[in-house]
């Protein structure tokens, strides 16, 4: 099992940015793939973007390519999440997941562990 801790969440300004940080502990390895999700209330938790450990290849959500960064520091076994050009309907709860798998997915019910969730408001 692999604990996940989220930070890094808070109130932002349209515009503006913010990095969340996802510490993992346990049992954590090459073999797994790190996500992030969101939920806003009322709405279905949905992918915002995955990394492996291993090679880093990552993918996004087409809602936030181009202005979000996952990121992985191995020695740290920590996932990062740089969002710029925040916009209010980012505003979300977002969520660190881990999955034991090397292949990157979409779907929540397919990553075993999760975090507590960080809260992200953009105000406009």
């Amino acid at each position: 099992q692999v604990q996940l801790v989220e930070s890094g969440g808070g109130l932002v300004q349209a515009g503006g940015s913010l990095r969340l940080s996802c510490a993992a502990s346990g049992r954590t390895g090459s073999n797994y793939a790190m996500g992030w999700f969101r939920q806003a209330p009322g709405k279905e938790r949905e992918f915002v973007a995955a990394i492996t450990w291993s090679t880093g290849r990552s993918y996004y959500a087409d809602s936030v390519k181009g202005r979000f960064t996952i990121s992985r520091d191995n020695a740290k076994n920590t996932v990062y999440l740089q969002m710029t050009g925040l916009k209010p309907e980012d505003t979300a709860v977002y969520y660190c997941a881990a999955r034991r798998s090397v292949i990157l997915t979409t779907y929540p019910n397919e990553y075993g562990d999760w975090g507590q969730g960080t809260q992200v408001t953009v105000s406009s």
